[in-house]
């Protein structure tokens, strides 16, 4: 697991699991975890505490950016199993909840299956859960306005369109952006590098997520940790005009 945990700052790590990444955030012996990939990267995300030290009990929290499958997998297993908190923004709970599933659909993914990487993409979403049922039983909205008082101390930043509650996370004493799935630097649909939006099956509201990109160019920092593709090193607001050039 040590060769998918990449140190970017001091008590930040992001974690590649299978297609999707996730953050741990730790102060002293305590950790919040930002996301928690596909139901079956259970394994991996348990080995990743354990390879920087932490029991899944050390979690604080869990935050959402948003809930999807590759990203919900294993918040109810932990609050359920734990009673570790999952936070998300007011408008993600119902959807962390599944009151509703706003989600790409099979008919969207065969549509777009003559595209390069879609048919193993989809393979590999469905071998690791993506079309699970995993409502999280009682998700609550973030606590409070600004710094959480977690380890990490991260700023929700709310970045609707990729779905309808999608948030990022800021850390500005430390440079550096989570930015989920609403500013990604590659996907295994994607033949593009970089910073760039997802394809535009995997959106709810293509508008939104365009319009969030000017949140983006408004944060500080030179650290995008995204919810798809590696760490870019480089201005968080330059990586977003690149991804609305791309888009256009």
């Amino acid at each position: 697991m040590r060769e998918n945990i990449h140190q970017v700052a001091d008590g930040v790590h992001l974690v590649h699991g299978s297609n999707t990444n996730w953050v741990i955030l730790t102060d002293g012996d305590a950790v919040t975890l930002v996301d928690t990939g596909y139901p079956k990267d259970r394994e991996k995300l348990l080995a990743s505490l354990s390879a920087l030290g932490h029991s899944p009990e050390a979690v604080t929290a869990v935050l959402i950016t948003h809930a999807h499958n590759d990203h919900l997998g294993s918040a109810e297993y932990l609050r359920g199993t734990y009673g570790t908190p999952v936070y998300a923004d007011e408008a993600e709970v119902p959807h962390a909840r599944r009151d509703f599933l706003h989600q790409v659909t099979i008919g969207q993914v065969l549509g777009n299956a003559w595209r390069p990487g879609v048919v193993p993409w989809a393979v590999h979403a469905l071998r690791s859960g993506g079309t699970a049922h995993i409502p999280v039983a009682s998700p609550q909205p973030f606590p409070a306005a600004g710094p959480l008082d977690l380890p990490g101390r991260p700023v929700p930043v709310p970045t609707p369109g990729h779905t309808a509650g999608h948030s990022a996370f800021h850390l500005p004493d430390a440079g550096i952006v989570i930015s989920g799935d609403a500013l990604v630097s590659g996907h295994p649909t994607s033949r593009v590098k970089g910073p760039q939006l997802l394809p535009l099956m995997f959106d709810r509201d293509r508008q939104g997520t365009v319009a969030a990109l000017d949140v983006f160019e408004a944060l500080s920092g030179d650290v995008l940790l995204p919810g798809h593709g590696p760490v870019h090193r480089g201005s968080v607001r330059e990586a977003a005009r690149r991804a609305r050039e791309r888009a256009s």
